[in-house]
């Protein structure tokens, strides 16, 4: 199986990235499993060239598993992996728009082979975004991203983990979390 892990985070001592990414990179190391990374704030990406984005585009087509890592920003993800969604996911590449009628189309998605699993991080904690705000954060994710490109399917919700009040948790609470990471991977790499 060829795994991609898209991570999304400039600080390198960051959970995403310290915490996460690392678990994910541990997890997978040692199998006989393939790993591609995309690291978004360690590559060209602030203003990328048309190949670069024909290789993420082929590591996509390459990968069976993604795996995206991202704080949360302002109620989205990072801006580059923002940017690496609207670049990367275009129509003609990750689906297209189907004509029902003369002003309604539906998305047909030509990467629902994908097997996507999303870790995203959280400064706040979980009851106000889950209640006041309405989770928007996931449900823009899931519901405006991943269905269109992924196709609709259950799992992309259930999949799409998020880790609430980082930075202000204790350490015993950031190691449930990664426990949730080796969990997910445990599954998919059926260790």
């Amino acid at each position: 199986m060829n795994n991609l892990v898209i991570v999304s985070h400039p600080d390198k001592k960051s959970f995403c990235y310290n915490g996460i990414f690392q678990t994910i990179l541990d997890e997978i190391k040692g199998t006989k499993e393939n790993l591609e990374i995309i690291d978004l704030y360690n590559e060209p990406f602030s203003n990328p060239k048309p190949e670069l984005i024909t290789k993420y585009q082929n590591l996509i087509k390459w990968s069976n598993k993604i795996y995206f890592i991202s704080p949360v920003w302002w109620f989205r993800l990072t801006p580059r992996m923002e940017m690496f969604f609207d670049l990367v996911f275009t129509p003609g590449f990750a689906f297209d728009f189907v004509n029902i009628t003369k002003i309604y189309a539906y998305p047909k998605s030509y990467l629902k082979d994908k097997k996507i699993r999303t870790y995203m991080t959280h400064g706040a904690p979980a009851l106000p975004v889950m209640t006041l705000y309405l989770n928007s954060i996931k449900l823009r994710l899931v519901m405006g991203v991943y269905s269109f490109v992924f196709g609709w399917k259950p799992s992309l919700w259930f999949k799409t983990k998020q880790f609430w009040s980082v930075p202000f948790t204790t350490e015993k609470k950031r190691l449930k979390y990664l426990e949730v990471v080796k969990k997910d991977l445990r599954k998919d790499l059926n260790k």
